[in-house]
């Protein structure tokens, strides 16, 4: 009987489409672009409207072949490559390569393999849009009138076979040399810190160091402006200075801070989160996560896929999935870890394609714990990542006491000098519970230090004074 053909871009993607579609489609892999610009000469027309030159590789006019074949026995076609322009360019290659009939065609786009999207997708079929082939084909030709041409001179003058230039290498390579020639350029200028050492009167009298914590001298009592010691010996002269100094508490001011979660994943935020706490670089991060979105067997359920695609650059949530983690989260942590109000994250992005969804789990119920058993570490460990962001993005805020103590210290020559200690006390670990965003910078800022209880006018003792170089 005539069947209806299904094309997707992986042999992955293709089992668990064909899973969920059923044995009245054929569902065949592209295994991605099916014809290219020419490899022995430019392809570019550029005296005729930059009018490309398409070939079909030889490895893939086999496949092109059978395409054909079965498109002619098929009832419909459906084009269900990635939803995004260079899956939209794959798809009008495919039926021009294998010159199917443009009646039968339909595209599909989907944004996550479960079987309500897939069937949804194949519910509400679609022509191709030309806009976004025709985006694709300009990137390609900009890369082939760029590179084509400036490789092979990189490789010769750098002596360096294989090497390339392009689009946007070419670009990227500018400003990493404007950069590194401001930095040649700069005249560094030095400063100094001094902190100090402290502890409480209690914990002193129990020899206890729980109670120690660090202040940076400010400023002289009395000025507003900050202290500027230029060099060693104005370090060494205020250090002596203060030697013996008393130190008492002038001030405490206590500030309630609510922390927000952040936003769901999308592809950047992916790529750097997961370098800070997998250390993935970027095409590992990508290709795990195409794992995890074109499916995963799942034991009984088959192949399934785990997350929504990872090419994205929008923070929109589809209203079941942030249900669906509302539940998770009230079930596991609590009411008061559920907001009132679910959260909605507003990120726009010139040129964001909006229909896409932010990086999420196709189901929040499918915990890391569930799926460890059925995924290889690098991927239990991604999912694990992409999971915790999306259910802490729903969760309650944070609570934090933020505290800041001025500190007096009365030296020998009856100058009074201001020292200045930060930190923050925890009083409701609200998303924090479940993950906590990474930083860049591996120091922990001073808001984020616990101190010690204080109160105004008691009396510190000084453990040391520490001067600090710095260069701007």
């Amino acid at each position: 009987m005539p069947k209806q053909l299904v094309i997707v871009e992986s042999p992955t993607k293709a089992r668990t489409i064909g899973r969920i579609l059923g044995s009245d489609h054929t569902v065949i892999a592209s295994l991605g672009h099916v014809r290219d610009l020419p490899k022995s000469r430019i392809g570019v027309d550029v005296s005729n409207a930059f009018n490309p030159e398409y070939v079909i590789p030889h490895d893939k006019r086999a496949l092109v072949s059978e395409i054909k074949d079965l498109a002619e026995e098929a009832t419909a076609v459906y084009l269900a490559t990635d939803p995004d322009r260079e899956g939209e360019a794959i798809s009008w290659h495919l039926i021009e390569a294998a010159g199917v009939d443009p009646r039968l065609v339909q595209r599909v786009v989907f944004h996550e393999i479960t079987e309500s999207a897939v069937k949804e997708a194949f519910d509400h079929p679609r022509s191709l849009d030309m806009d976004l082939v025709d985006a694709q084909q300009a990137r390609r030709l900009l890369d082939r009138l760029v590179g084509y041409e400036l490789s092979p001179l990189v490789s010769k003058k750098l002596r360096w076979w294989g090497l390339s230039a392009g689009r946007v290498q070419s670009a990227a390579l500018r400003i990493v040399v404007e950069r590194e020639r401001e930095i040649t350029a700069f005249n560094p200028v030095e400063h100094w810190s001094i902190d100090v050492e402290l502890q409480t009167a209690d914990s002193a009298t129990e020899k206890s160091t729980k109670d120690t914590f660090s202040a940076h001298l400010h400023s002289q009592v009395g000025k507003k402006q900050a202290l500027n010691i230029p060099d060693h010996a104005s370090a060494k002269q205020l250090t002596d200075e203060l030697l013996g100094a008393n130190f008492s508490v002038d001030e405490v001011q206590l500030k309630g801070v609510k922390q927000r979660p952040a936003a769901p994943f999308i592809t950047s935020t992916l790529q750097q989160e997961a370098w800070r706490k997998l250390r993935y670089g970027a095409r590992k991060t990508m290709s795990v996560a195409q794992q995890l979105y074109e499916g995963v067997t799942l034991g009984n359920e088959g192949s399934v896929g785990l997350i929504t695609y990872m090419r994205t650059d929008s923070t929109n949530v589809a209203e079941s999935a942030v249900q669906e983690a509302r539940a998770h989260i009230k079930t596991n942590f609590g009411s008061k870890y559920l907001p009132a109000k679910p959260r909605t994250y507003v990120r726009k992005v010139r040129g964001a394609q909006e229909a896409h969804e932010a990086i999420r789990p196709t189901s929040a119920m499918r915990t890391p714990d569930r799926l460890r058993k059925f995924l290889n570490s690098e991927q239990i460990r991604l999912y694990d990542l992409i999971w915790k962001r999306f259910v802490a993005s729903q969760m309650a805020d944070a609570e934090v006491d933020r505290t800041t103590v001025d500190i007096h210290a009365n030296a020998k020559a009856k100058q009074a000098y201001l020292f200045r200690a930060t930190g923050s006390i925890l009083k409701f670990p609200g998303f924090r519970a479940l993950y906590l965003e990474g930083q860049d910078d591996t120091d922990e800022e001073d808001s984020s230090k616990l101190l010690p209880p204080v109160t105004v006018g008691e009396v510190l003792r000084s453990l040391g004074i520490t001067p600090k170089q710095h260069f701007t």
